[in-house]
C-alpha cells in the first residue's frame, strides 16, 4: 500500500476513479462536492492531506465549465491545506480544440485554461491523448502526456488480421495511426476532408488501398460524430468490406449516437476517459476500455518519481 498519497475524485468519472484506488490499494479520499442553489461549486475535504501527494482524477468533460470549476477549485482546496503536491490527472482535456487562433479576434482557450490550472495550485497535469501534443508547452508546470495506445493495442491485437487497414481520419491524425500501424504491420490510409465550419466536415477522398479490407479509423475523439460517420460510408463507398473505429474520448455530443446508430460502423471501441452515458450503452455499437491501470501506473511512478515515459517504450 501506498503512503503520503491520496486520490480525489470530482463529479466527471467517480467509476474510474474509483478503479484507479482499487488498482493502487488505496481507498479513495473522503470529500464533498456540492453546489449552492445559485450553481456555485463548493468543495470540502474530509482527510488530512498536510503533506501529502495528493492527485485529483477529474476529466473536464461535458458540462465541461462545471467540470473544470471543481478542478480548480478543489486544487485551490488542497492548496490551503498544505497537501505537498497537487498533481491533476485529467484523462480528457476539455478545450483542447481552441489551441490556435483559426480566424481574426478569436481565443486561444487551451492556453487559458493551462494557466488556470496552474494558477489553482496544481502543481503537475496527467493527460492522455491530447487533441495536440503542442498543447504541453502551454503549461508552465510539468505536464505528463499519457497514450491510450497500449490500452488499445492489447484489445486489437486479439481481433487483428492481415487483412486490416488503419485509417487517418485526416492528415493530422498520420502520426497516431502510423505508430498503430507499425506496431501491428499493417497497412494505412489517410482520408482527405475539407471542413467548411466547426463540427461539420466533408469527406473529400482516400489516400490508399481500402477495396475488400477491414478499415479501422483512429482518432483521439468523437464529438458529433459527422467527421466519424463521413469517413465511414467514404470507406464503404470505396470498396470496405467492414469499417469499425478505435477512438479514444467518446465526448458524443448532440447527434452523435444517432449518426453512429445509424452509420456503416460495424463497432466503436472507446476507453473510459469520459463516462458513457446509459443512451451509447444501450446501443450496442460501443466497446469500452478501460484506462485505470494506464493512470494508476502512471501514480505510482510519479509518486516514486520513476520514469513515466518508460510506460510506452
Amino acid at each position: 500500500m501506498l503512503k503520503s498519497i491520496c486520490i480525489f475524485a470530482g463529479n466527471a468519472n467517480p467509476a474510474l476513479a474509483n478503479e484507479i484506488a482499487a488498482y493502487l490499494e488505496v481507498p479513495l479520499g473522503r470529500c464533498r462536492v456540492s453546489r449552492f442553489s445559485d450553481g456555485e461549486s463548493f468543495v470540502e475535504l474530509k482527510e488530512n492531506v498536510r503533506g501529502v501527494d495528493a492527485f485529483i482524477i477529474q476529466p473536464t468533460s461535458a458540462p465541461v465549465n462545471d467540470h473544470l470549476m471543481e478542478l480548480l477549485i478543489m486544487a485551490d482546496a488542497l492548496k490551503r491545506a498544505s497537501a505537498a503536491s497537487i498533481t491533476a490527472v485529467v484523462p480528457y482535456y476539455g478545450y483542447a480544440r481552441q489551441d490556435r487562433k483559426v480566424a481574426p479576434r478569436t481565443p486561444i482557450t487551451a492556453k487559458l485554461v493551462a494557466d488556470l490550472i496552474a494558477a489553482s495550485g496544481i502543481t503537475r497535469l496527467v493527460a492522455i491523448d491530447l487533441h495536440a501534443g503542442q498543447i504541453q508547452g502551454f503549461f508552465n508546470i510539468p505536464v505528463d502526456h499519457l497514450f491510450a495506445l497500449p490500452v488499445t493495442l492489447e484489445h486489437l491485437r486479439k481481433d487483428f488480421d492481415e487483412e486490416v487497414v488503419f485509417i487517418s481520419p485526416d492528415t493530422g491524425g498520420v502520426e497516431r495511426t502510423r505508430a498503430y500501424a507499425k506496431r501491428l504491420d499493417a497497412d494505412l490510409a489517410i482520408i482527405d476532408k475539407r471542413r467548411e465550419r466547426a463540427n461539420v466536415s466533408e469527406v473529400m477522398n482516400i489516400i490508399g488501398d481500402v477495396e475488400g479490407r477491414n478499415c479501422l479509423i483512429l482518432d483521439d475523439m468523437v464529438d458529433t460524430a459527422g467527421t466519424l460517420v463521413n469517413a465511414a460510408k467514404a470507406l464503404t463507398n470505396a470498396g470496405a468490406r467492414r469499417v469499425s473505429a478505435c477512438i479514444t474520448h467518446p465526448v458524443l455530443s448532440g447527434p452523435a449516437i444517432e449518426r453512429i446508430v445509424e452509420s456503416d460502423l460495424d463497432k466503436v471501441i472507446v476507453t473510459n476517459t469520459i463516462p458513457l452515458s446509459e443512451k451509447a450503452v444501450a446501443s450496442g455499437k460501443f466497446t469500452v476500455l478501460s484506462v485505470a491501470r494506464l493512470l494508476g501506473e502512471a501514480i505510482k511512478r510519479i509518486h516514486n518519481s520513476d520514469s513515466v515515459s518508460s510506460l510506452f517504450v
